[in-house]
């Protein structure tokens, strides 16, 4: 199945196509928080790109053969095959640069590394099959659940107006991690909560 998702209608783009991994139906777009990381940061990039569904119970042969040895998410840039999700972010920030397509890395380095180990935590804490280490496990993922609140909440330099340092109560009032603008750090973390939440709604 290929789905086209279109930002504008731009035809000087590079031809991409963005491999996923498929739904249980095996159609749809399943819900792995990698595949909607890429996802996400073509979409903010301003391209046009393709997305093709992988039922990984019946990979079809050309795709075997197109990326051999490599489970998807994976994407073809002109006709080149990019694997590694890290490596393929790094790719395309250096290649789709502006004045032609937006900057995405966070201007502040503490905001890629918020919320990182919330992910492996929760992996833990949910795949955790002795009872005795569940408490543990649910403090060490409230505590990162926490952390990355606290980081929520604390302004950024540039929020703090040179008039009102000392006002602690005030707090950020930033949209996002690194300030009203998604970046790099919100497409590596939210498809991460989005699995993280329902487990504690």
């Amino acid at each position: 199945m290929t789905d086209s998702a279109t930002a504008n209608g731009d035809d000087r783009h590079p031809e991409i196509e963005l491999f996923v991994k498929a739904g249980i139906d095996g159609e749809s777009i399943g819900n792995c928080p990698f595949s909607q990381r890429l996802f996400m940061i073509l979409w903010l990039k301003g391209v046009v790109f393709n997305v093709t569904t992988v039922d990984l119970k019946r990979k079809p042969a050309d795709l075997h053969n197109l990326a051999p040895g490599t489970h998807p998410p994976f994407l073809t840039f002109n006709g080149d095959v990019k694997t590694d999700v890290n490596k393929i972010e790094e790719f395309l920030e250096e290649t789709l640069t502006p004045e032609k397509y937006p900057k995405l890395a966070a201007k502040h380095r503490e905001s890629n590394t918020a919320g990182i180990d919330i992910f492996s935590k929760f992996s833990a804490y949910i795949k955790n099959t002795k009872q005795q280490n569940n408490a543990a496990l649910e403090r060490g993922l409230t505590k990162a659940l926490k952390k990355l609140d606290d980081y929520l909440n604390t302004p950024l330099p540039e929020e703090i107006d040179t008039n009102t340092r000392g006002d602690d109560d005030k707090g950020s009032q930033r949209k996002f991690l690194d300030g009203d603008e998604l970046t790099l750090a919100d497409c590596n973390l939210l498809p991460k909560l989005h699995v993280v939440k329902p487990s504690f709604c």
